[in-house]
């Protein structure tokens, strides 16, 4: 039951990725092959590859994480957030991984909507590509499914409805929480990234995202919502 999981146990979480480079033709010609091979089965009747490489954020071979924003209970029902951003992916990353040398992150639990097929594997795969390992609590080799300490509000929902995809933006809703989708959305931010150049606005935007996240489990527990702790 997930009522029994203690809050200060939790590290909410959510990631915002763009792809590595700002257009397709700032691609090597390898880089480009590769592409098309690994979207040739995703792609409708006549759109090519670099007309489908606005999609290449999505995925963590051809794409890069700007900014991990997590998100831990505090005392009178508060919610603490910090984020890692930067262009520089791999100190990003760095930074991010040291938080998991705290004593309090020592068998910490990770909780994010859709974070077994997006937010964990991206950060784990980024990690090997950068030449690091991944924390910890994102090395599933050898755990079996109950050990694996993952969260992830979207499987939560499905109650065994494996056909359900439900978003971020309807949870909310439907719990009557504010919606983080109040001025940008998934869509904009590779756009926002490379074009207006605008990264504070993608960190205010992930940083909505992990309270409606933990607004959303607290909902699922019948509590009452965080508000965010200064």
């Amino acid at each position: 039951m997930i009522h029994k999981i203690p809050l200060e146990k939790i590290l909410f979480l959510d990631i915002e990725t763009v792809p590595l480079a700002s257009d397709w033709a700032a691609l090597d010609e390898t880089e480009q092959k590769l592409w098309d091979k690994k979207t040739r089965f995703q792609r409708k009747d006549g759109i090519s590859g670099e007309e489908f490489y606005e999609r290449a954020g999505i995925m963590a071979e051809f794409g890069k994480i700007i900014c991990i924003t997590v998100g831990m209970a505090e005392k009178n029902n508060t919610l603490k957030i910090k984020s890692f951003y930067g262009d520089d992916e791999k100190k990003l990353l760095l930074e991010f991984g040291e938080i998991f040398n705290s004593p309090r992150l020592q068998d910490v639990m990770l909780c994010a909507h859709n974070g077994k097929e997006f937010d964990f594997p991206w950060i784990a795969r980024r990690f090997l590509i950068n030449g690091m390992l991944p924390p910890l609590p994102f090395q599933l080799f050898g755990k079996k499914p109950w050990e694996i300490p993952h969260i992830d509000t979207m499987e939560l929902w499905k109650f065994g409805d494996y056909k359900s995809f439900v978003s971020l933006e309807l949870l909310a809703h439907v719990f009557g929480i504010p919606t983080p989708k109040d001025d940008i959305d998934g869509s904009m931010v590779a756009s926002i990234y490379y074009i207006e150049k605008d990264l504070f606005r993608i960190v205010q935007y992930c940083e909505k995202d992990v309270l409606t996240l933990a607004n959303i489990f607290r909902k699922m527990r019948q509590e009452d919502i965080f508000t965010i702790s200064e």
